[in-house]
C-alpha cells in the first residue's frame, strides 16, 4: 500500500488501510504544536475523524498549515 502525504510517498508494506490519525503520525517527526487542517483526495477531515476516517492505497493527505500575511 502506498499512499501520498504533501506528495510525498509512503509505502506501507501489506496494509489494506490506515486511520488518518496513524497517517499523521507517519508524516510528522515531532509532535506538533501548531494548528493545521488535513484533506483526504482534497476533502477535509475533522479533527474528531482523524481515528475513524480511513486512508486507503493511492489516497493523497494534504497537511495545510495557516499561513499569516497582510
Amino acid at each position: 500500500m502506498t499512499i501520498h502525504i504533501n506528495g510525498k510517498a509512503y509505502s506501507l508494506g501489506e496494509a489494506e488501510y490506515i486511520s488518518v490519525n496513524n497517517a499523521l503520525i507517519l508524516h510528522f517527526t515531532e509532535p506538533q504544536k501548531t494548528t493545521f487542517a488535513v484533506a483526504l483526495n482534497g476533502d477535509f477531515v475533522g479533527k474528531a475523524d482523524y481515528d475513524s476516517t480511513v486512508v486507503k492505497s493511492g489516497d493523497s493527505l494534504d497537511v495545510l498549515q495557516p499561513i499569516q500575511g497582510g
